[in-house]
């Protein structure tokens, strides 16, 4: 930590990005629901340490720490499920060794303790669903694209967002790291 650092406290997450092709494909989905149902634009990712309070310079220097001892992983899609805290589509990644490895290896950079089991995810849309809603949108989902649930990217670059109270309008980049 920079004990110069008197920045405010902020909340942040950790991010796993996909890679093209896969983030392409993925904010094709994105934007045709967003198109069809509503809902805030976001970039495609899976959620690997969730929302903590910390000052700017200590997440960036626990995303930081935390990369520099991770390698590269291999995430891939388990299924297209519905819920979850924010009501939304998402399609459930397979929770291998490596991809719960690297949730478990960045919490402890963060000093992060989950409140529920992890449960890695990337979500596609957040907003509110009736029932016919969801089930639509998750029919959408495979109409847009027939192989999504065969969709499998290499992790190999983090990103630390602000992913504060303030909603998913002003979350925002604060720092990429790459996996080596």
């Amino acid at each position: 930590m920079d004990p110069t650092d008197q920045s405010p406290e902020e909340v942040y997450s950790v991010w796993a990005l996909p890679p093209e092709p896969a983030r392409g494909r993925l904010r094709r989905v994105m934007a045709a629901l967003r198109a069809a149902y509503g809902g805030p634009a976001f970039e495609p990712h899976l959620t690997v340490v969730g929302a903590i309070r910390l000052r700017r310079s200590s997440a960036v220097e626990a995303l930081r720490a935390a990369a520099a001892g991770l390698r590269p992983y291999t995430a891939r899609v388990a299924g297209d499920r519905r819920g979850g805290f924010f009501r939304r589509v998402y399609l459930l990644m397979e929770p291998t060794a490596e991809v719960m490895a690297a949730s478990d290896h960045c919490c402890g950079h963060f000093g992060y303790q989950r409140p529920t089991p992890y449960r890695p995810h990337v979500s596609l849309i957040y907003r509110d669903w009736t029932k016919e809603e969801e089930a639509e949108a998750r029919k959408k989902v495979v109409e847009l694209d027939q192989d999504i649930r065969d969709l499998q990217f290499e992790i190999s670059e983090l990103a630390l967002y602000t992913t504060g109270p303030g909603g998913v309008e002003s979350w925002e980049l604060v720092e990429t790291c790459h996996l080596t």
